[in-house]
């Protein structure tokens, strides 16, 4: 399943870049469940993130990896693989991408994921819309 959402910020692509660090990624972190970072590595290639998402009654890890990442004058992007996912995921990748659009920035969540059936591939697929739907007022406030 393929979700891509895209906001547009009233930053330049140099500062969207440079915010996109532990305070951004602690802020888009959705409400339910909630997110633990237990490592930040940061948004580079070799990087690694992991979390920790509570769901009351037990906890799950989540682990990427940074496996790309490039900077041209009018894109820089990075890209996330899961390595280690919740029950729920099969698969995960996450291409995080930032055009410069005049005086602005184009933010682009363009995730790939799989569960472990076809069939709650479709049943999660409203619920990780949400999930970056959710993101949109956050990027416009962190960058006005």
């Amino acid at each position: 399943m393929q979700i891509k959402i895209s906001t547009k910020v009233n930053q330049s692509l140099p500062k969207v870049w440079e915010g996109f660090n532990l305070d951004l990624f602690s802020k888009l972190a959705p409400p339910f469940p909630p997110v633990v970072v237990k490592h930040f590595g940061g948004c580079m290639k070799g990087d690694k993130v992991h979390l920790e998402l509570n769901f009351i009654l037990f906890k799950q890890d989540w682990i990427s990896d940074i496996i790309d990442q490039n900077a041209s004058e009018s894109e820089i992007y990075f890209v996330d693989k899961g390595t280690k996912l919740p029950f729920f995921l099969a698969y995960w990748q996450h291409r995080h991408r930032m055009l410069k659009d005049g005086g602005g920035t184009i933010i682009i969540d363009d995730i790939t994921f799989k569960t472990p059936t076809i069939l709650t591939d479709y049943l999660f697929y409203p619920l990780m819309y949400l999930q970056f739907l959710y993101r949109k007022p956050i990027y416009r406030k962190v960058f006005q």
